[in-house]
């Protein structure tokens, strides 16, 4: 990790589908359900997957297709909605490392209230968000959560990032963006943030054409990648 670049680094706003939770069958059986239902057929897993990251609409705008209407694509979303909001726990879970990784940068693991603040920044609603965090017991970890209907546009435009960066009480150059795709990337780029990917997780991301400043494998990874160097050390 450049230090002279990524030194300031006093915050931290993380993705949540693929990045904080494997989430993906869940999608995936939700998307297929709602298929059934509108007498479609159903897309396999990975196809539905690589739609995940750009909010709900979306998602199944993309599932139907550039010749659905705007009322096929509405009455699709609300029962995707149903079945999602009846099956958003049945298979999701945090992915290895994630407890163990937020407890120590949130400073739960000493017992302190000292430690880098934590958000969440999804383009997933909010309320969802919201259960499935809490469902989890992961929502304890962080002074914000912020879902894809919090503010007026969604990830990869820059408002929500530097909003959440202002109630974390830090510059933009002083948070970083966690996520697994490159709408997380492109998010932290837009916002004038540093830009971590992690290694795992199921959205698209191109490397090479959309690279992070640093990858980590998991977010004990990054507990470790932070108390490494010196100016990194949570400030009094």
């Amino acid at each position: 990790m450049d230090t002279a670049k990524n030194g300031a680094v006093r915050a931290f706003l993380f993705d949540l589908d693929g990045t904080l939770i494997d989430s993906k069958l869940d999608l995936v059986n939700s998307v297929n359900a709602m298929l059934r239902e509108t007498g479609r057929p159903q897309l396999p897993t990975e196809l539905v997957a690589s739609y995940v990251g750009h909010g709900a609409p979306q998602l199944i705008a993309s599932v139907l297709g550039s010749t659905s209407t705007e009322s096929e694509r509405r009455n699709a979303l609300a029962i995707f909605m149903t079945h999602y909001g009846q099956q958003k726990l049945n298979l999701t879970r945090p992915y290895p490392g994630v407890v163990e990784g937020l407890r120590a940068l949130s400073g739960a693991a000493c017992g302190e209230e000292k430690g880098w603040p934590l958000a969440v920044l999804t383009n997933k609603p909010i309320q969802l968000s919201m259960d499935i965090l809490e469902g989890l017991q992961l929502a304890q970890y962080f002074r914000g959560i912020y879902g894809g209907d919090s503010f007026a546009t969604k990830k990869p435009e820059p408002s929500g990032a530097l909003f959440v960066a202002k109630e974390l009480g830090v510059s933009p150059k002083e948070a970083a963006m966690v996520g697994d795709s490159d709408v997380d990337i492109q998010t932290a780029r837009n916002a004038g943030m540093v830009a971590v990917g992690v290694r795992y997780g199921f959205g698209q991301h191109d490397a090479k054409a959309c690279p992070a400043d640093v990858y980590v494998d998991s977010l004990t990874e990054l507990v470790k990648l932070m108390r490494r160097f010196p100016s990194f050390e949570v400030s009094e």
